[in-house]
């Protein structure tokens, strides 16, 4: 019997792409993927701060067999996911993994899509980690898409001269591309998922948000959504500063004369806070990430919950939550420090002012217990991550009650908690629930942060809610609606919690 076949082809729009089988084709688990295919030019030259161009059309078959270029350049630090770095300029591509290269006989939709999107924090983050792997997801039938995106300044950064959101517009091209070329990997472009984490939890929910992105997906599910909706005097103010520390206008001529590792230099000082300013953590937390998408009324046209309160996106049926434990041990280090600082006092130097400030100190009593570094962790957590989602709930019900004035149907919204608390670090850390979300607990890097023992049953049922989802189900439990909404709760057992986010709820305005 003859050896099957172990690449395999497929057309795409602009030519043929050569994947890679994992597996005997045909056998039950066995995923095909198409790493690194370019959906648009590299950004440079010309290209550079440009808007994305759609790659041009090859001749004969080009390989897609190994990761392609990633616009995170060298070691990012410590980051809980692993996440290569691929040099490169053709950082506009993506990797598609699917268990049928072709629609099965008799199918007329093909399978459904989950089009993934990395977090980071908008300046870094790779589609090449092990963790976004889509074998298991192939394995259950859904054919799954990582999109590569420019980051930074090049991605986000304000340049006079030059078009503003150039990541969202990454965007918006890579789901155009989905929309066109999926059905020739098996996949059905009128069932797309869009999902990510932390920044890539933010995109999908800016995309959810921006009126020029609907009918490019139909599902959302957000994981720790950290929305930028970056002010536009902001942005202005940030690319100031990159020209003045390089010397430059800070116009499309100006950056282009920066090098990318001299702009890369000076958006790392850029970042850092002036001299004589509170730390960089708490200026973090009190202003916000100074990169991300851009409120500049055009592409985005104001912020998200804005848009998502006027019913933009209320068709969409939406999934979101956080890790209990975010950013809770970020004060850790610095535990024997603050002992002695008050609390208060402690929250005010974040930009937690009264009367907000003895309301969330109330609803979080329990905190007390561990002293002034675990009540500022869990401040950071909820500021973060749990008031927004409290923000975005509110805004979706708001923007269903207009879609249903306008006489749509809206779609519901459900939300949850990851709650298991990892041995190695005693908490629901930010990142922790992503290899237990793509079931790939068996990968050699998840001991370092779950330790050696991971309830696979907790993996086993969060993959299978996110899969029923993306396939068309809507989860089973209660939606996410009131004041006072329930959640569904992944911890050492799984169970509904009523009013859920009650603990950050006094942060979040509603």
């Amino acid at each position: 019997m003859a050896e099957p076949a172990r690449t395999v082809d497929v057309t795409t729009s602009a030519g043929v792409v050569r994947g890679r089988w994992r597996g005997v084709p045909g056998d039950a688990g066995t995923s095909a993927a198409f790493l690194g295919i370019p959906f648009a030019e590299p950004p440079v030259g010309d290209l550079r701060f440009a808007a994305p161009v759609p790659a041009r059309p090859w001749e004969g078959v080009r390989d897609a067999l190994e990761h392609g270029p990633t616009a995170q350049r060298g070691d990012p630090g410590v980051t809980l996911i692993p996440e290569p770095s691929v040099p490169g300029d053709a950082t506009l591509n993506v990797d598609v993994f699917t268990p049928s290269a072709a629609r099965a006989a008799g199918d007329a939709r093909g399978l459904p899509v989950l089009v993934w999107f990395h977090g980071g924090g908008y300046v870094a983050g790779s589609p090449a980690s092990p963790w976004y792997d889509g074998r298991t997801f192939n394995r259950d039938g859904v054919v799954t898409v990582n999109v590569s995106y420019r980051l930074g300044f090049d991605g986000f950064g304000w340049i006079e001269g030059a078009p503003a959101n150039r990541g969202v517009l990454d965007w918006l091209l890579a789901l155009e591309w989905v929309r066109e070329n999926v059905a020739a990997f098996g996949g059905d472009p009128a069932r797309v998922t869009i999902a990510g984490q932390s920044a890539g939890g933010g995109a999908v929910l800016t995309l959810l948000g921006m009126p020029r992105a609907q009918g490019l997906f139909h599902r959302v599910w957000a994981v720790s959504p950290a929305l930028a909706d970056v002010p536009a005097d902001r942005a202005r103010a940030f690319a100031r500063r990159i020209g003045e520390l390089g010397g430059i206008r800070p116009d499309l001529d100006g950056m282009r004369s920066l090098s990318e590792d001299r702009l890369l230099q000076l958006q790392r000082e850029a970042m850092r806070p002036p001299r004589g300013a509170r730390g960089g953590g708490a200026e973090l937390v009190a202003t916000g990430l100074p990169l991300g998408p851009v409120v500049d009324r055009e592409l985005v046209p104001a912020r998200t919950p804005t848009s998502l309160a006027a019913g933009v996106g209320a068709a969409v049926p939406l999934v979101l939550g956080t890790t209990d434990d975010e950013f809770s041990s970020a004060f850790r280090g610095a535990a024997e420090r603050l002992r002695w600082v008050p609390r208060k006092s402690a929250l005010k130097r974040l930009g937690l002012v009264e009367p907000r400030r003895s309301e969330w100190l109330e609803a979080n009593r329990g905190e007390h217990l561990h002293g002034t570094a675990a009540v500022l962790g869990r401040y950071v957590t909820d500021h973060v991550f749990r008031a927004p989602l409290v923000r975005t709930v509110a805004a979706r019900e708001l923007g269903a009650a207009v879609a249903a004035t306008d006489g749509a149907a809206p779609a519901a919204t459900w939300a949850y908690r990851f709650s298991w608390r990892s041995p190695v670090s005693g908490a629901a850390v930010h990142c922790l629930d992503v290899p237990f979300l793509f079931d790939l607990l068996a990968d050699s890097h998840v001991p370092a942060v779950a330790g050696t023992r991971a309830p696979q049953a907790l993996a086993d049922r969060l993959h299978a809610d996110v899969v029923a989802f993306v396939t068309g189900a809507d989860p089973a439990w209660p939606t996410a609606a009131g004041e006072a909404f329930p959640a569904r709760v992944y911890g050492t057992t799984i169970a509904t919690m009523p009013d859920a986010y009650a603990s950050a709820r006094p942060l979040s305005g509603v």
